[in-house]
């Protein structure tokens, strides 16, 4: 569901967890009309705390927090209050962190190199049904969308000592699944969703979600379960 553009402000939530840019995004935004900044979150969990306690239009989210990193925010947001709007607004423009982000739901996408009015008109057109994509990252949608898919490259077996369960968790993390969506796809507890992910995570020596789908499309995987 859409809200009609009106003259009304929009009223918006700042996640970020980075104390400075957090206050200087709500002050930059402050200064100018259609915006009405009603709250501000230093982590995923705090932004849909705040979602679900004042029902903004628009969350402005930061992708690499931590606790609770962007993507799940955004998709938690998405599934339990549909009526806000989420507009990424990052440093990265990277395929690792566009695509699981606009899969988990966000409308828009911004690296922080936007300007102020470039943010206002990215809210402004989620709200009004439009994607708000920075002029960089529609370039780069279109560069994936017509690059020529590459030939998959079929491993013997799962690298890095994984095994095929944990194969399938990474994957399902890389499509921007929540834990509890993965334990749903693949019929088991979230319990033992995390047990998997714990293992991969060491075996793979990372520490988070986002490192985890850098992980598989560094390797090659999610490319590999797109051409099956």
């Amino acid at each position: 569901m859409t809200r009609e553009t009106d003259d009304r402000p929009a009223r918006v939530v700042v996640a970020d967890d980075q104390t400075v840019v957090r206050e200087g995004i709500v002050m930059l935004l402050g200064l100018l009309p259609g915006v009405e900044i009603v709250g501000a979150a230093g982590d995923g969990d705090e932004a849909v705390k705040l979602v679900a306690e004042l029902a903004p239009d628009v969350v402005l989210m930061d992708l690499r927090m931590p606790r609770c990193d962007g993507v799940e925010a955004t998709r938690r947001i998405r599934a339990e209050h549909p009526g806000t709007q989420v507009v990424v607004l990052t440093t990265f423009a990277d395929d690792e962190s566009l695509f699981p982000a606009l899969k988990a739901g966000a409308r828009g996408y911004l690296t922080k190199d936007a300007g102020g009015d470039e943010i206002v008109r990215a809210v402004r057109s989620v709200l009004s049904g439009d994607a708000g994509l920075s002029p960089s990252i529609q370039r780069r949608l279109l560069e994936r969308l017509s690059a020529p898919e590459p030939e998959p490259a079929h491993p013997a077996e799962p690298p890095d000592g994984l095994t095929t369960r944990e194969m399938e968790v990474l994957l399902l993390i890389a499509e921007g699944l929540s834990n509890q969506e993965i334990g749903r796809r693949l019929h088991v507890s979230t319990a033992t969703v995390k047990t998997h992910i714990n293992n991969m995570f060491a075996k793979i020596g990372i520490k988070d979600r986002a490192q985890a789908v850098r992980y598989a499309y560094r390797k090659g995987l999610v490319r590999l379960r797109q051409g099956e």
